[in-house]
Parts: structure tokens; sequence; C-alpha cells
């Protein structure tokens, strides 16, 4: 350290700032807390949502800074095997067949390990099915070899409904069904499902199993069984699984009216709205607030990037090198945002229709989330003003939709209600900013709707609301 302090010393200005930022280690806070690499297991028969559920957790713990990675054994099967022919494949007493499923096992588990231990994976998802102990006895050697932490994940359903949904959904473009009807896919994956059930033992919080660490999910989220939570990530995962659902919904993000900060080009502060705002405004009518605060650029608030280049030159370079682990002096980074954020991806979550109007920087951490980003994507993030992102679940994917509002004619806009907003412990200072909530408005509660009631207009005009939502663009992002 000492030496790294002298060499600073003697570099140049912008190299003196621009060292420490090329040696410092890029993780979150939540990296630290994985004391050892951890292995989450998932077990199930077929058409359980093992796989949505693999996708969506390892998009999660990247999202709050856990390198994860998902390694699905249906794909190392059909590398090994070519072409699937029917569920003869998958019968217990297919001896052949077996052997060609314990080898891809086999195989996933290394490249579990090389994950691990070379390329700086802190957590494994292991998406297959697992359903008889041979197996999880298999990975727990194998996890106890490398001095891994295994974690199992079990989706239990019943639901002939759930179960035909999800057959449909999503095996019926699987690689394993090219070019076959809806009926012969159902049929065939009905029969495989029957082949698993055949040694099907399921977790026993009782007797086998009590000592694992687990849980189980009963009927999409109806139950929960937790055993055995060893540390802080594990918890992080139940809590997450806690708040997951599979109903059909969607998700509206929408950045706030033009401000007049917007106009001169200013950062953060709390401005009134131009007039295209005000307008902009109008388009949206009652909707519901969430409080999701602007990222604090602390001692550079409320000024423009020039202002803060001939200012602050060193923040400026310091900023441009790395602008997602950045941290204004007295404000925050990109990496204190998702973290405050956490608790707001829950509620959104468990929500059905929801809209959320928040900040741009605000808006590029939840589209990083839903769209699967990487740290290094999340910062540039296109978010314009006025303009409506629709975020809808879809298979193992995200689509997305934007829409363009326009106002058709003058309103005027609901009274703005704020709150008080303070910087994070993570801050150097602790400063508390006035908002218009400070001044002495009092809460509106009555104006807000239940959630039910609310209605999001996509590409009508409708005579009784003075706006049109017009769609611009599509897209399906994959998780």
């Amino acid at each position: 350290i000492v030496n790294l302090r002298l060499k600073v010393m003697d570099n140049h200005n912008d190299s003196k700032k621009a060292e420490p930022r090329v040696n410092e280690k890029k993780c979150s806070w939540a990296s630290y807390m994985t004391n050892s690499p951890t292995v989450i297991v998932l077990i199930g028969l077929p058409a359980r949502g093992k796989t949505y559920i693999s996708k969506k957790l390892t998009r999660y713990l990247n999202w709050i800074g856990v390198p994860t990675k998902v390694f699905n054994l249906g794909v190392y099967r059909r590398e090994a095997v070519q072409s699937y022919k029917s569920f003869d494949f998958f019968r217990h007493d297919n001896e052949e067949a077996m052997k060609i499923r314990k080898q891809c096992a086999i195989v996933a588990l290394q490249d579990v390990k090389s994950y691990l231990n070379e390329e700086g994976g802190q957590i494994a998802v292991f998406d297959a099915t697992n359903t008889t102990r041979e197996r999880r006895n298999l990975i727990l050697s194998f996890a106890k070899e490398n001095a891994y932490k295994v974690f199992f994940v079990e989706s239990l359903c019943n639901d002939p409904e759930v179960i035909a949904a999800n057959i449909l959904d999503v095996k019926v473009s699987s690689p394993d069904y090219p070019e076959r009807g809806r009926e012969s896919v159902m049929e065939d994956f009905l029969k495989r499902i029957e082949c698993y059930k055949v040694t099907y033992q399921p977790l026993d919080p009782d007797d086998h199993d009590k000592d694992l660490s687990f849980i189980q999910v009963i009927n999409v989220g109806q139950r929960f069984l937790v055993n055995h939570v060893q540390d802080y990530i594990q918890s992080k995962i139940v809590y997450y699984l806690m708040n997951i659902h599979v109903q059909k919904h969607s998700i509206y993000l929408c950045r706030h009216g033009e401000s007049q900060h917007n106009v001169q080009g200013c950062i953060g502060g709390d401005s009134e709205l131009s007039s295209r705002g005000k307008e902009h405004l109008c388009c949206l009518c009652i909707v519901i607030f969430l409080c999701v605060f602007v990222l604090y650029q602390g001692i550079c608030e409320e000024m423009t990037y020039e202002k803060i280049k001939e200012t602050h030159p060193d923040e400026y370079f310091l900023r441009d090198q790395d602008k997602y682990h950045y941290r204004y002096p007295g404000g925050e980074s990109y990496q204190d945002l998702v973290q405050r954020l956490e608790p707001v991806i829950m509620e959104l979550e468990r929500q059905g229709n929801v809209l959320v109007i928040c900040h741009q920087a605000v808006m590029r951490c939840l589209l990083a989330y839903f769209l699967d980003k990487s740290a290094d994507d999340l910062p540039y993030l296109k978010c314009p003003l006025h303009v409506v992102l629709k975020l809808t679940p879809v298979a193992y994917g995200m689509c997305c939709v934007s829409f363009t509002c326009t106002s058709n004619r003058n309103i005027m806009p609901p009274t703005l209600l704020r709150r008080n907003s303070f910087t994070p412990l993570s801050s150097q200072d602790q400063v508390k900013r006035p908002r218009l909530f400070s001044v002495g408005n009092p809460p509106r509660l009555a104006s807000v709707p239940a959630l039910s009631t609310t209605r999001f207009p996509e590409r009508s005009v409708s005579l009784h609301n003075p706006f049109t939502m017009r769609s611009t663009h599509s897209q399906i992002f994959p998780l």
C-alpha cells in the first residue's frame, strides 16, 4: 500500500487518479459476503419451473454484484445426443441412456469447478432434475472435495393446470421438439414426466435430508419450507424466491417529466417541471408513485458536466474511467443505487401491473435488472424523456415495448408529492435535502388509486383521457 501511494504521488495528476481505479477490485458489497463458493442445485420433476427459477435467480444475483452462472444439464445432454427421439431416453431401465445422462452430469460439474476456481465465479446454479438421492450424493461429494457450499432449491407442484401451461408455454418451442405439433409435444412430455416419477425421491426434511440446506417451493409459491440456512447469501436467495411469482403482469417504467435542470443541463437537484414536463405529466394522469429517488451527486449536485469538468477535473476524469463504481464525493455511485433499489425490486416482483416514475439513473438500474444487463452496460442504457417502457415476462425472457407520450390538450397537472431523502450510509456525509413535502404540503393519500383499478392505455386515444400512447419499439430480451 505504501509503495502504491508513493507511486501515485510521483505520477502526473491524471495518472495519479487513475492508478487506484485500475487496481481496485470491482466487486459489490454482496460479493464479499460469500466466504466460499456456493453451488445452487435445482430439484424437481420436468415442467416445474426449475429453469425459470434458475434464470431469474442468476439475473438477481448478478445484478447485486455476485458473479453467478447457470449450468443447464439439458444443454449438455443435447450436445451428447444430437437428436431426441422420444421419452424412452428417460426411462430408468434404459441403461445406455442412464450412462449418458450421468456422464453429462459429471462433465457439467467439471465446468462448475472451472467457473468457480478459475473464472472468478462465486455461485454456480446446477439446473437439472436431480430427482434421486444417488445424483444428489454425487453433487454433495463433488462439493465436499472442492470446499463448496451446497444449497438445494426444490420445486414441488401438483397442479395439472400449471404443469400443462408450462409445457405449452416453454416446451413446445424446446430444441427437443423441432417441427412437432402441440398435441404431440404434450403427449411425449407427459410420458417423460412419468418416467421421472418412478425414481423421484423428494427432499425429506424429517429424516434423510434434515441436515441439508434447502428451500422447497410448493405450488409456485403458495407455500415454502426452509431448512438449515447456513449464511448470508443463502438467506438472500430464500428472500428472493419468496417474493417472485409467475402470474402474468407488466411493469411500466417512465422518467419524470422534463425539468428545468434538464433544460439547463444540470444533474441532480429538485427543480420544477418545464412546460414540456407538465404536458407529459398530464399524459400519465393518475399514477402510483414509488419512493425511488435520483442518484445523489454530492458536491456536484445541480452542476452541469461542463462545470464539473472545470471545477473538479479529477472527479470528472475518475467518473469517465468507471461510471458504474465511481462515487461522487459525499454522494452515490450506481453500485450504491443498486443496493438502495433492492427492496423496490422485491416489491415489483410481488406486484401485478404497476407504473414506476423515476429519474434516469434509477430507471437504468431497474432496466439492467429486468433485461439482464451487466454493470458495464448499466450506466449507458438509454432512457429518453417522455417515453414509457412496458416490460412483460415471456417464457425465459422479457418483452420490452416502448410508447411515446404526446399530449392533446392542456390540463392542470396533479400536485407533486415528494418526501425527505437522505444521503445513504455509504456516503461520506449525511446531508438532508429539502423536498416539496418538507415545505408543508400534506400527503394526499386519497388521490392514489388501488393497484387493481389503475389502467395503463397503450395504443388508444380515449375521449376521456387527453393523451396518446404510441408504440414505437418492441423487442424480446432473453434472461
